[in-house]
């Protein structure tokens, strides 16, 4: 399903969007107890300082993402609604609030995609310079016009790659075939 396009519009870091994932965390976990194995507020809006489009970003790992029945239909009693299917992709799922602008990311437990959403954000919170240049891409690709807001995320994939890589101490090409592992939240995280 694409999404519509149009210039991209990027908000000043706003402190309530974790506010927001806490309500949003707390609504899925009710949704699927014993069946969250990781949930996590990724994405710009998890970045202190840095600009973004206004949509909170979550990532859930859960058994086994394709096995739909066993946590969509609760996510859906639960104000979500599942918008984009991609089996050919880590069997990922997208699920969308109908009432908190969001990305609900759902990926069986060990996707290599996990790990990177997760590396990306923490060197973005960790790396003050690798925000700024991150923030400095984003701003010049918004201010095109795209025919979907998909190519606008994937025309970051430059600068998101660097940032991977540094965050790893690989280089680009190295990391296109590496495994970044995931370690479980810290507690009070």
């Amino acid at each position: 399903m694409a999404s519509p396009g149009g210039p991209v519009h990027l908000a000043p870091y706003d402190p309530a969007w974790p506010s927001r994932f806490d309500v949003l965390a707390a609504r899925i976990s009710s949704a699927l107890p014993g069946k969250v194995l990781l949930l996590e507020h990724v994405g710009s809006t998890s970045v202190p300082r840095l600009s973004a489009k206004p949509l909170i970003d979550i990532v859930l790992a859960v058994p086994d993402s394709a096995d739909e029945p066993s946590y969509v239909p609760n996510l859906q009693r639960r104000g979500f609604a599942l918008t984009i299917r991609e089996p050919d992709w880590f069997e990922h799922r997208l699920l969308k609030s109908t009432d908190i602008e969001s990305n609900l990311h759902v990926f069986s437990a060990g996707c290599v995609e996990i790990g990177r959403m997760l590396a990306f954000r923490d060197q973005l919170r960790n790396c003050e310079e690798d925000r700024q240049r991150y923030e400095q891409a984003k701003r010049e690709l918004a201010a095109r016009t795209w025919a979907h807001v998909q190519d606008y995320a994937d025309a970051k994939t430059t600068i998101v790659e660097a940032i991977l890589a540094r965050a790893s101490g690989l280089t680009r090409d190295e990391l296109s075939g590496t495994t970044l592992t995931v370690l479980p939240p810290r507690s009070g995280a």
